[in-house]
């Protein structure tokens, strides 16, 4: 498999196995876990290639019931083929932005925690104002973190990583998938903390505060990802281990 994009290499694998049974529109495909199993893979990469697979218009994932096939195999889509699987790029967000948060607390002046104050009110007032889901609150909090390093390379990647984020299709598909909007009210939660722990300027509680709410977007988007079964919360994916560090790292 190619080490980029390897749940394009998973994809490929499940749409010539469908060709090769001939089955017609309408059938019901096999289970995230039976494909897994099947192909030898983590559920994680069958998910991200279920998912390229619906963008391509090949199947159609119905919650609770499974998945079905509406269109005979051909060729794939060109469009998504370059898209960055969703929980490949939570992982990188969480090794990289958790250590940058870390060295935030170590460089961040009394400007930086007034900005990220403002920016968390004003994402807090909006949710309590049963405003729709806007995630450019969310961003500009994760911007704001990564400039309080004052390092504009740092600054550069985290906002590298969002656009990627911005302009993947299987982001936006998973994201139209999520009704219940009780998440935001709990990411809230966890951008407090992060910011508590910037302003306490301490590093590993700000490095590991910031782990947990990338550790809790991946759940939310795991719950409302998985075909088979709606309670589904997330223990099948193996995220990164967390970093350990000795006390006077």
């Amino acid at each position: 498999m190619t080490p980029g994009r390897r749940y394009q290499d998973v994809a490929a694998m499940i749409r010539a196995e469908v060709a090769a049974r001939r089955l017609p529109a309408g059938a019901r495909l096999d289970t995230e876990r039976q494909w897994s199993q099947a192909l030898g893979v983590s559920r994680s990469l069958v998910r991200e290639a279920v998912i390229m697979l619906e963008i391509q218009g090949l199947v159609e994932v119905r919650q609770g019931s499974g998945i079905y096939l509406l269109a005979e195999p051909g060729d794939p889509a060109p469009a998504a083929q370059d898209d960055v699987g969703p929980f490949e790029l939570l992982q990188a967000r969480q090794l990289l932005e958790s250590t940058i948060a870390a060295f935030a607390a170590e460089q961040v002046t009394k400007g930086d925690i007034l900005k990220m104050r403002d920016a968390l009110e004003a994402e807090r007032a909006y949710i309590e104002a049963g405003g729709g889901p806007d995630y450019a609150s969310d961003e500009l909090f994760h911007r704001l973190i990564a400039e309080a390093t004052q390092n504009s390379v740092l600054t550069s990647m985290v906002e590298e990583l969002w656009a990627v984020r911005d302009r993947s299709p299987m982001w936006a598909r998973l994201h139209a998938r999520i009704f219940n909007q009780d998440y935001r009210t709990s990411w809230l939660d966890d951008h407090q903390a992060i910011l508590d722990a910037l302003r306490a300027r301490n590093p590993e509680a700000a490095r590991r505060a910031m782990w947990a709410h990338l550790g809790h977007v991946r759940e939310t988007l795991l719950s409302v990802s998985d075909s088979d079964d709606p309670s589904f919360d997330g223990y099948l994916f193996q995220p990164v281990p967390e970093i350990a560090r000795s006390p006077g790292a």
